[in-house]
């Protein structure tokens, strides 16, 4: 594709995307990592496509309309675009803005959008509200009134319902400890991100998390007044409440006196990473300071033993961690240090998975046909174990290998690593 000659933005508020746009030389190499342009063949559908309606739209030549709007939200933004680039183009960040263009003319449905926002900035942003939510939620499921909901619900509904894993009982999603202290040699200092989701349906990797960071020589520090990262808003063009959101935990982190702040999520270690481009200036110290748990340790050393896991473990990166933050080999690293756990490669592990965020309720079709080439790559490979660092991650692909009837059990990669601490506490 050749591009246009270089014309003024002329749509206002547009300028940062046009002047990100002429970052892109039309090259093409993204094309293959691009999973909608994989499963549709549409150029459209590709970085290159969309980023030629971006830079369209914001010179005047296209409207903005439909096709701009659709294509903004059938991106799953998992930015392995960015990995593929040899001309460093910030696609991200496009992706966010225009979806916030997209929305301030109105051009998503009315209905869904409402409810989108009414969850995120209602639910999602606000601790206390979302932990009753989870116990309504939790409730149901003991009742299984879920099941009787899923053939009464519209089939978005019924499959989102289906997505969700098995709530735990109020005790296992307490508040973290707002200090864990190090065991044997005190070797640092570390915040900890507890996030919005993870409490309440992965509160046991993040206490694991937590043991495992105390085990190797560091304190960790978990300050009540955190909150949500902001990450799935931004997903939604929603960048007003992501920025506030990032203010809020700006504050909550600030003066801590840490060594860094660590994140076991990917797609809120990504979220933090950019809290440069959403604050300026006061959030680039924020955002220098994020990693993610195993780049952490992996760069540490682990000095805690650890004993046998036997299995065949398959490795897959979440598109946040390895595309956004740039993590790939760390937690391969670490875990390759489990006693018995042998590494199975499989096909391009890291593709999407089509979770997305939200994604995988919003475009459902696309979701599915993204998560199909995984799982087809994970049942060649045959593992007893897929270890992927992100929650919405961990529920597309535990809920894809269940119905695909595979034997692996889907875990974080902290849990695997408890588990060989674990055993050599057992023995």
């Amino acid at each position: 594709m050749t591009a246009p000659p270089h014309a003024a933005p002329t749509r206002p508020g547009w300028e940062e995307i046009y002047a990100k746009s002429l970052d892109c030389v039309h090259c093409g190499l993204c094309l293959s990592s691009c999973p909608t342009y994989r499963v549709t063949g549409r150029e459209r559908s590709s970085p290159r496509g969309r980023i030629y309606l971006m830079r369209g739209v914001a010179e005047g030549r296209i409207p903005l309309a439909e096709a701009t709007a659709d294509e903004a939200f059938l991106c799953l933004g998992c930015r392995a675009c960015e990995t593929a680039c040899p001309s460093g183009v910030q696609f991200g960040q496009m992706l966010e803005l225009t979806r916030e263009q997209v929305d301030r003319a109105g051009l998503r449905p009315k209905l869904s959008r409402a409810l989108e926002r009414l969850a995120l900035r209602q639910l999602v942003a606000r601790p206390r509200r979302l932990r009753l939510a989870f116990d309504v939620l939790g409730l149901a499921q003991r009742l299984r009134l879920d099941r009787l909901a899923a053939r009464l619900l519209p089939a978005a509904l019924a499959d989102a319902s289906d997505l969700l894993p098995p709530v735990p009982a109020r005790a296992a999603r307490a508040s973290l400890p707002e200090l864990t202290p190090a065991q044997g040699t005190r070797r640092g200092r570390v915040a900890f991100l507890s996030g919005c989701v993870m409490p309440q349906l992965f509160g046991d990797v993040n206490r694991a998390t937590v043991r495992l960071l105390a085990r190797n020589g560091f304190d960790v520090v978990v300050p009540r007044d955190q909150g949500c990262c902001g990450a799935l808003h931004a997903h939604a063009g929603d960048l007003e409440a992501a920025r506030e959101l990032a203010r809020r935990n700006l504050r909550a982190f600030d003066g801590r006196e840490v060594d860094a702040l660590v994140s076991n999520s990917a797609g809120c270690g990504a979220a933090m990473r950019d809290a440069g481009h959403w604050l300026g200036a006061q959030g680039e110290a924020f955002a220098a300071s994020v990693v993610d748990v195993c780049e952490w340790l992996d760069a540490q050393g682990l000095v805690a033993p650890l004993g046998p896991v036997p299995g065949r473990l398959c490795y897959d990166d979440p598109c946040h961690l390895v595309h956004g933050q740039r993590v790939s080999t760390a937690p391969r690293r670490l875990l390759a240090r489990i006693p018995s756990l042998e590494p199975v490669a499989h096909d391009d592990p890291g593709a999407c998975c089509g979770a997305a965020g939200t994604y995988n309720l919003t475009q459902p079709a696309m979701s599915r046909a993204v998560l199909e080439r995984k799982l087809a790559s994970l049942e060649q490979a045959d593992p007893d174990w897929i270890a992927t660092g992100n929650p919405g991650c961990l529920m597309q692909i535990r809920r894809g290998a269940a119905q695909r009837g595979l034997r692996a059990r889907v875990l974080h990669p902290v849990e695997l690593l408890e588990r060989s601490h674990q055993a050599v506490l057992d023995t």
